[in-house]
C-alpha cells in the first residue's frame, strides 16, 4: 500500500510541475507549485498546483483518524472577498481515501453514541467540501491557510465527520 501509495504521490507531483501555465499564476510571486506542512486532517506533507488564475488543484499525505496514510485531493476556487491581494477566501470539493488503519469517530449509531467508524484493513472513501482562507504575503514564497467542513465517509461505511487544517506552503 505504500508503495502504490508513493508512487501516486510521485505522479501527481510530476504532472503538477511539468504541466504548462496556461494563465498567470496566483501563488505567491505568482509562481504555480507550492509544497509544504498541514497540521490537522491530515498531518503531513501538502502541495498545491495552480490551474488559472482563481483555482487551484491541492492534496495533502499524511496521518489521521480516517486511516494512516490518507490522500486529500481537492479542487479551490479562489474569490476575493476582502478586495485584498493578500488575503482570499477559497472553496471547493474533494475526495479522501484512508488507506491503513482507521478508528472510531463520530456519527455512526453504536449504542446510545454516534461514531464514525473503519474496521483496520479496508480502505475508507470519503467526500468533502471545504472553506478556507489562505494569507500570501507580499514579496514571500509563502502561502498559509487555514480550512475546515464536512467529510462525509462513503466506503466502507457511511458516516459523517468535520475535516480542518492548519498549514504553510513554499513556492520554489
Amino acid at each position: 500500500n505504500m508503495k502504490r501509495l508513493f508512487t501516486l504521490t510521485a505522479i501527481l507531483y510530476g504532472i503538477a510541475v511539468s504541466a504548462p501555465s496556461l494563465v498567470s499564476a496566483q501563488g505567491p510571486l505568482g509562481r504555480d507549485f507550492g509544497f509544504g506542512l498541514s497540521i490537522g486532517n491530515p498531518l503531513g506533507g501538502t502541495i498545491k498546483y495552480w490551474t488559472a488564475s482563481d483555482q487551484a488543484l491541492a492534496a495533502s499525505l499524511g496521518a489521521d483518524y480516517f486511516g494512516s496514510p490518507r490522500l486529500n485531493v481537492d479542487y479551490h476556487w479562489h474569490f476575493n472577498a476582502f478586495n485584498s491581494d493578500v488575503v482570499k477566501l477559497y472553496a471547493g470539493p474533494g475526495l479522501a481515501i484512508g488507506f491503513g488503519g482507521g478508528r472510531e469517530y463520530l456519527w455512526y449509531k453504536k449504542g446510545h453514541d454516534y461514531y464514525f467508524y473503519r474496521e483496520d484493513g479496508k480502505t475508507g472513501i470519503g467526500g468533502r467540501v471545504l472553506l478556507g482562507l489562505n494569507v500570501t504575503p507580499r514579496r514571500s514564497p509563502i502561502e498559509m491557510y487555514i480550512e475546515a467542513g464536512p467529510l462525509v465517509g462513503l466506503s466502507p461505511a457511511f458516516g459523517t465527520s468535520v475535516d480542518a487544517a492548519l498549514g504553510i506552503r513554499f513556492y520554489p
